[in-house]
């Protein structure tokens, strides 16, 4: 049994790389202002590697969603297991609202870098996903999670109003964001920001209008059409995460 129905919207999601990178640039954006970001400083694993730290969340998400039932519980399983060893480390628990977030953002972004790229989703569409991230928390035991996606609007709208704040680690973050991907590439992913994140996010972040990439990103689809977007797109990868990324199609 498939953790993730094999004809469902999750999977078409998570298995399309572009897709995956747009995900990757929103939760980049709004991770850097989350008031929990701190827990990832505790560890130096962020600061040290911010791009490698947020792709290896991503990989473990995708991992999940196209595994068995067995394989992606034992996948949460061990990323509980992690969280509960920095816990241990700091001598204090990470908040039920900060692992919320996490779970938002994968929800939130699955949504918006989809529509952004491809075409409109469903209700039911956005259901499935609302359940699949759903069921990667109730197996993690976060408390407080809502139980249908219109509840997880109205909660999801709340977390950006009271959960993020422009701090020094945000700062920071975007820093180095800039020092790892080098300067063109850095205003491509806030371009990319600005067109996917809500309003609260960008407001914080300064991220401005995302239009100026409109016109780029329809060529983008039509290089798709023409078979042609893989070579264009690896060009620009940074190379310090090219297999990483490009592991990312082997879904």
């Amino acid at each position: 049994m498939d953790f993730v129905n094999k004809h469902s919207i999750v999977r078409k999601i998570w298995g399309n790389t572009d897709v995956i990178l747009f995900i990757f640039a929103g939760a980049a954006a709004e991770f850097s202002l989350n008031k929990a970001v701190d827990w990832l400083y505790f560890t130096g694993k962020l600061p040290k590697d911010p791009l490698g730290r947020l792709f290896s969340t991503v990989t473990y998400a995708q991992k999940i969603v196209f595994s068995t039932l067995t394989e992606a519980h034992a996948a949460i399983d061990q990323i509980t297991m992690i969280h509960q060893h920095v816990e241990a480390g700091r001598n204090t628990k990470i908040p039920d609202w900060a692992y919320r977030d996490v779970l938002f953002m994968l929800i939130n972004y699955s949504i918006r870098a989809f529509e952004v790229l491809e075409r409109t989703l469903t209700l039911a569409e956005k259901e499935e996903i609302f359940t699949t991230f759903y069921q990667v928390g109730y197996r993690m035991k976060i408390n407080g999670l809502p139980t249908n996606f219109a509840a997880w609007q109205m909660m999801h709208e709340q977390q950006l109003q009271e959960n993020l704040i422009y701090s020094c680690f945000s700062h920071d973050l975007f820093d180095q964001y800039k020092k790892h991907l080098g300067a063109l590439r850095y205003l491509l992913m806030r371009k990319i920001q600005a067109l996917i994140v809500p309003l609260k996010v960008n407001e914080l972040l300064k991220l401005g209008e995302g239009k100026p990439i409109k016109p780029i990103l329809t060529l983008y689809k039509i290089s798709r059409k023409l078979k042609l977007n893989k070579p264009l797109r690896n060009l620009i990868l940074p190379a310090a995460y090219k297999a990483q990324i490009l592991s990312l199609e082997a879904f």
